[in-house]
């Protein structure tokens, strides 16, 4: 009986200490594969952090992003399809920004830390219009494998527009059956100016002043019901809700959105739109 007690204590004792090896050795060969998704989506409004970058058009966005042992490198674009000029002209569709993300990934017990950069490569709204300056933005997320899966991310643009930009974002998925869930997501930000030249604060008439912005700025709230369709494809439509949280960023985010009223402060001061993105995941 001691012998098949022994045997047992020893047996264990080796699958208490291998064990983990084993499953750090499987972790590791996971992580060492290239992974990515191909996505294209399709929507009723290109809104970014509150601004009106479309009106009445419908805006195809496709995103590239490839994976290796936490390295990772995405790709972005908008195309107009309809661009809006103040003047009514009409003109054909145009890729009116490109994106381009580097970042790195690491994982901390329930923590994952995420620097990166992004370049913004900006094209004038129609043929004829003045193009922006493109941005440059450095980054660093800190998100919670936990209940409502918390991100916060700090935004520094490093170019252009000089401003600290801060996101707290929170979402839960809901599987409804083995094919369909029901997420819901949220987020606010906070937005501080270090230059009132380029990043000013807007006044009650939605008119640059010469003050910097240092309030709340936008949020967010998202429904979305992704589905998978086919293995690794899923079809996701979702409905989008975008609103100031302060006085001083709807008077900014008028200010900042695209022209076409006779006075800026007559424009929408919050956006709802939608639309439908397919994924590929390899």
């Amino acid at each position: 009986m001691k012998k098949y007690y022994r045997t047992f204590i020893v047996t264990l004792i080796m699958f208490l200490v291998f064990m983990p090896l084993i499953i750090n050795a499987e972790e590791k060969q996971e992580e060492e594969k290239v992974t990515g998704e191909l996505t294209l989506g399709v929507l009723s409004a290109y809104i970014w952090r509150g601004q009106e970058l479309t009106r009445h058009s419908i805006v195809a966005q496709p995103s590239l992003s490839v994976s290796y042992r936490g390295f990772a490198l995405g790709a972005w674009g908008n195309i107009d399809t309809k661009p809006y000029a103040a003047a009514g002209d009409n003109y054909s569709g145009k890729l009116t920004e490109t994106d381009w993300t580097v970042s790195y990934t690491k994982k901390i017990g329930i923590v994952s830390l995420t620097p990166g950069y992004i370049y913004y490569a900006l094209g004038a709204p129609y043929p004829g219009a003045a193009a922006p300056q493109d941005a440059q933005e450095l980054f660093l997320t800190a998100a919670l494998a936990t209940i409502l899966s918390p991100a916060f991310t700090v935004y520094k643009e490093i170019d252009h527009y000089h401003q600290w930009y801060f996101l707290l974002g929170v979402s839960h998925t809901f599987a409804l059956n083995k094919i369909v869930g029901l997420k819901l997501a949220g987020s606010i930000s906070y937005l501080l100016s270090t230059d009132e030249g380029t990043y000013p604060q807007y006044d009650s008439n939605s008119v640059a002043s010469s003050e910097k912005f240092n309030n709340f700025h936008d949020g967010t709230l998202s429904v979305s019901l992704p589905l998978a369709v086919y293995k690794t494809f899923t079809l996701t439509p979702a409905i989008t809700y975008v609103f100031p949280l302060s006085d001083d960023a709807k008077y900014e985010m008028k200010g900042r959105g695209l022209p076409g009223a006779a006075s800026p402060a007559d424009k929408a001061g919050n956006y709802l739109y939608g639309g439908l993105s397919l994924s590929y995941s390899f």
